[in-house]
């Protein structure tokens, strides 16, 4: 499974660094998580990098690691929730503002070519909801059988934990089979994420990218 765009993978350097420079259209984009690769940029003004790290980060489809605090949250009717009816708000919310988890990265050149990548149908949301008010959310890219969370926020304790927690519960729905996180940090630790080897990420990654799921069938 060749590149268009950039060298294997599996020749990035120790940290993870595929390659520097090109553009951000959904074709790059797209071939980028295709073969496991994803942009993550040091500053604005520098040209993009393009990472595939190792180890790589998971969150099992079986099941997220659901607090008792959390579990009465779920059950609660604090919260609701939806699917691809925000997506311009979720991925701004995760750039700025306080409760952003792993957005500082999203430069306004990438939140353009999100949005675009959603507007193709390839980039979606989960947002939920407290009292009509955005309160939480996460998105990623969907790639045949394979979901690419790229951040989440929350602006109500515990609203991103319960996005991600119907993100799983969609994924499930629709027949998806791997939720890539890209790096674990403590916090998804917590919530149950595992590392797994590079190569054996690639492998599972090559064998799901051309399933015929369907994020909003």
């Amino acid at each position: 499974m060749t590149s268009k765009y950039f060298p294997d993978p599996a020749d990035a350097t120790p940290d993870g660094l595929v390659g520097i420079g090109g553009d951000l259209t959904p074709d790059r984009l797209l071939d980028a998580y295709r073969h496991g690769i994803f942009p993550w940029p040091t500053y604005a003004e520098d040209p993009m990098l393009w990472w595939s790290p190792d180890p790589r980060a998971l969150m099992p489809l079986e099941g997220m690691h659901v607090s008792r605090r959390l579990s009465r949250r779920l059950k609660s009717n604090q919260f609701t929730h939806s699917v691809d009816k925000a997506f311009a708000q979720v991925i701004h919310a995760c750039s700025v503002g306080p409760g952003r988890e792993g957005g500082t990265w999203l430069t306004e050149e990438m939140l353009a070519a999100y949005v675009h990548l959603h507007k193709l149908g390839h980039a979606h949301s989960v947002e939920v909801w407290q009292e009509g008010e955005l309160a939480g959310g996460v998105y990623g890219v969907a790639v045949g059988g394979v979901f690419a969370a790229e951040s989440m926020f929350h602006r109500v304790r515990d609203a991103s934990k319960v996005a991600l927690y119907r993100l799983i519960e969609h994924l499930n729905a629709r027949g998806y089979q791997m939720l890539d996180i890209q790096q674990w940090t403590d916090h998804t630790g917590s919530l149950g994420a595992i590392e797994v080897p590079r190569r054996d990420y690639l492998k599972r990654l090559e064998q799901l990218v051309d399933l015929p799921v369907s994020f909003c069938s």
